[in-house]
């Protein structure tokens, strides 16, 4: 089974921004950990960083047809995009939204997430852990749908 797993802006900063918030290993560290886990759980893993909103949208839609499941954190988009959640309505492909922090418990701003109106499960505060959390969601999620989306 394929996984998508997408990055947006800063995530590449990993490391160097506000370390007491997202951890102090680099988003190459980051990488090696979510293909370490996706083939744990029997994905090939396809992961993918960008700062730029539009880049996301269309990752989400060339990946009709083509992955079985997306991983996406959106970062900063998760509070501002409407134009990813319906990218990713429109693919249908089962998505889970992953935070590095618990957004939750931070800045009003980061309150309201529009991916989680288009994901199947949202999964904060667990640092790279959320990432493992999320793939073996999906695969389970997958399993139970039938296998393959």
């Amino acid at each position: 089974m394929k996984l998508l797993v997408l990055n947006g802006p800063n995530l590449n900063l990993l490391g160097l921004r506000e370390p007491e918030i997202y951890g102090k290993q680099d988003y190459a560290a980051l990488v090696q950990f979510v293909e370490n886990a996706a083939e744990e759980a029997g994905f090939e893993a396809d992961v993918r960083q960008t700062n730029h909103e539009g880049v996301l949208v269309d990752w989400i839609q060339e990946a009709y047809g083509r992955y079985d499941g997306i991983v996406i954190n959106p970062a900063a988009y998760t509070h501002t995009s409407v134009a990813i959640p319906d990218a990713l309505k429109a693919v249908q492909i089962p998505a889970v939204e992953v935070h590095l922090s618990d957004v939750s418990k931070r800045e009003p701003f980061r309150q309201v997430s529009y991916v989680s109106y288009a994901a199947v499960k949202t999964i904060k505060g667990l640092g790279f852990e959320g990432y493992r959390e999320a793939i073996r969601f999906l695969k389970e999620y997958l399993d139970d749908q039938g296998g393959n989306a």
